[in-house]
């Protein structure tokens, strides 16, 4: 049996950023996956511009540059009557066989050890406290692992966080049923383009090798009805836009729809020897793309509560309370918003007067363009102070 320090269970845009953070402050980290990397898993897959800068931070921004992912710098909202186009910063759309291979080899050139196809059968239990995991590998037969923290990054149902038992809150319902696929032959210039109608929503970016993503979807209600013709009822709702409409049909649809309808949670995401990280500690709705930044958000926070800990700067009980804290203070202005979003209601009237205002304002809709790049807190920027100056300023105006 190995000791390590830690043991991530999980490689994607989590778990590969924790085990190479945790490795670059010189600890031993055993970084397992059932998967072999490259390979895909169903993701809005765009990098919103804090994502972006921590890539930069790291190191590893231009070895995703240079599989050719295009940039993205404008954000468009269409409403129908009228279109709020913004600049939040620079995002990327790269596929997730492209990010997460360059995650998991940046966390194995940094010193983790990488187990690709090894399945995590369970967790390791003394005196009631994590000290390690049971599993797999391919074909092999069964192996513990001992670490002084077992860190979940194994997304929402996380086979630690089911170990753990972890207290839920902040919980909300499946919300909005979506799915997506690429086209080829629909360019974006650089454009995020959303699409907001009554009990609808869709939107298209580019991603790698001339592709673009196509994702919309309708109220988990609908869900049952909707999935027996997918693509009939996909393309009915692009129609609800039709210039948009006519511009995906004159491409090519390459791939099949992948589908996915979440629920919304918190998770407690640490207790005696273990932690969570990315959608195994927090999940919600897709409708803003936030999750490869709150997962590397994550990554960062529990990495400075781990080696506080480890290095007895801190007790591991409060160093991880406050990456619980810190975490819950950033996200949950987002996920309030993400999640009214999803519910695909029709604006209220305070929000359509507020939405009109920003037309040609071009800061007011920076700023908007901001919040669901999650650059700026939904708390910000709709806080009575800064929408009472926008309504004031009235369309067209500058504040």
């Amino acid at each position: 049996m190995s000791t390590y320090d830690a043991i991530v269970v999980g490689a994607r845009c989590a778990g590969s950023p924790t085990a190479m953070l945790l490795a670059r402050e010189g600890y031993a980290v055993l970084l397992v996956d059932r998967a072999i990397f490259p390979s895909d898993t169903i993701s809005t897959h765009l990098v919103h511009a804090p994502g972006v800068a921590a890539l930069r931070r790291w190191g590893l921004l231009d070895e995703v540059l240079a599989t050719g992912c295009p940039p993205i710098d404008t954000y468009a909202f269409d409403f129908g009557p009228f279109t709020i186009t913004g600049s939040p910063g620079v995002a990327y759309g790269p596929r997730r066989t492209v990010l997460d291979e360059v995650l998991v080899r940046a966390a194995a050139a940094a010193g983790a050890e990488l187990r690709e196809r090894f399945t995590v059968t369970g967790l390791l239990v003394e005196d009631g406290r994590v000290t390690g995991v049971r599993g797999h590998g391919q074909g092999g037969g069964p192996v513990v692992e001992r670490a002084r923290v077992v860190i979940g990054a194994d997304g929402l149902r996380s086979l630690v966080a089911r170990g753990v038992r972890p207290e839920r809150y902040h919980e909300k319902p499946r919300l909005l049923s979506g799915y997506y696929a690429y086209w080829s032959g629909l360019p974006m210039e650089g454009r995020f383009e959303a699409y907001v109608r009554p009990y609808r929503a869709f939107a298209a970016w580019p991603t790698n090798d001339g592709l673009t993503l196509v994702v919309g979807g309708w109220p988990y209600r609908e869900h049952a009805a909707n999935r027996t013709d997918v693509e009939g009822n996909f393309l009915a709702m692009l129609d609800m836009a039709p210039a948009f409409a006519d511009r995906v049909r004159a491409g090519t649809r390459e791939t099949r729809f992948a589908g996915m309808a979440v629920p919304n949670f918190f998770r407690t995401p640490y207790g005696p020897g273990w932690a969570l990280v990315g959608d195994a500690g927090y999940n919600k709705d897709f409708i803003t793309a936030q999750g490869i930044q709150d997962a590397f958000r994550d990554a960062e926070l529990c990495v400075t509560a781990v080696d506080e800990a480890f290095s007895g700067a801190r007790p591991f009980d409060l160093a991880m309370r406050d990456y619980r804290s810190a975490r819950d203070a950033h996200v949950l202005p987002m996920y309030e918003f993400t999640a009214d979003l999803a519910s695909l209601d029709p604006p209220s009237p305070e929000l359509r007067e507020l939405l009109v205002a920003m037309c040609g304002n071009q800061q007011a809709m920076d700023g908007f363009a901001r919040v669901n790049a999650g650059v700026t807190s939904p708390a910000e920027f709709f806080s009575d102070e800064n929408v009472g100056r926008i309504v004031g300023a009235g369309p067209g105006s500058q504040f």
